[in-house]
């Protein structure tokens, strides 16, 4: 199969598990609200947890299960992010956000809900490690950091430096990618070198695709609102670099993400295509 559908694939087997999860919730106006989050996305984080743990020989349902696991807990940032006094965006995957088709309170519920499943489905892998290293990247360590720092970014005196902006970044959108590629080699006991390497150039370059989606992609394409940091006045990837540096910038980075996967030589092949699809997105 091509990438476009393994990624689809991918993205139907982890759909699957989490209505099994809902559908064991009684129905209730934020088991909705949480149904909606999860509708839609392209399920690249929960599509890299699979991948990684075939690499290792890890069980397919425990695969499901943290595949599952990073979805729901990205559906739960995505929720809060686009909460009014975060990012106050009323669009996400093509629809209103939470707080617009139920209300903010539903949302902040839903958006909690959705966490506390993410530790649920992660729990189910058997894994006190794997567990705890959800917590570390979904955290005050991790992604909750970047968001603060992105927060903080907004007021600043002075726009934010390169290297700032990469540290925002390596937990606002990073963090949970890395943990998506390190559930095969945890689960295993295996080397993680190779897989968090890859993570590390994949998670940074995403981000530097995203911000050059912000400056000339198109909304309705995205399924978001775009252009937002510069509405903002924030500083960003291209911003700081210029378009064409950035672009240059994030092929590299996923020219050394491929590399790291040398070890496991074509049993990577997906994975080398899910890098190449980061940057060629155009949502």
């Amino acid at each position: 199969m091509s990438f476009p559908d393994d990624l689809s694939a991918a993205a139907l087997a982890v759909a699957g598990r989490l209505a099994r999860a809902l559908d064991a919730m009684p129905d209730s106006r934020v088991k909705s609200a949480m149904a909606h989050a999860l509708h839609g996305g392209k399920g690249l984080r929960g599509y890299l947890v699979l991948e990684s743990c075939a690499l290792h020989g890890v069980a397919r349902d425990t695969a499901l299960d943290a595949a599952a696991a990073i979805e729901a807990m990205h559906a739960y940032s995505l929720v809060h992010d686009d909460l009014p006094a975060m990012d106050d965006d009323d669009l996400r995957r093509g629809r209103p956000t939470v707080h617009i088709a139920f209300d903010e309170a539903t949302a902040i519920l839903a958006g909690d809900a959705l966490q506390s499943l993410a530790f649920q489905l992660c729990a189910g892998t058997g894994h006190a490690g794997l567990t705890a290293a959800l917590a570390k990247a979904a955290g005050a360590e991790g992604m909750v950091l970047g968001q603060v720092l992105d927060i903080e970014a907004e007021t600043a005196p002075e726009p934010l430096t390169l290297e700032q902006i990469i540290r925002l970044q390596q937990g606002k959108t990073g963090a949970l990618f890395g943990w998506s590629c390190m559930v095969g080699p945890i689960l295993s006991n295996a080397d993680p070198a190779p897989l968090a390497a890859y993570a590390t150039a994949l998670g940074l370059a995403f981000q530097i695709a995203d911000d050059i989606l912000d400056t000339e992609g198109d909304a309705a394409t995205a399924g978001k609102r775009l252009q937002k940091d510069a509405e903002a006045g924030k500083a960003t990837f291209v911003s700081l670099l210029g378009l064409e540096p950035a672009r240059a910038r994030a092929e590299s980075l996923i020219s050394q993400g491929c590399d790291a996967l040398a070890p496991y030589g074509e049993r990577a092949h997906s994975l080398r295509e899910a890098a190449r699809f980061v940057i060629s997105r155009d949502k």
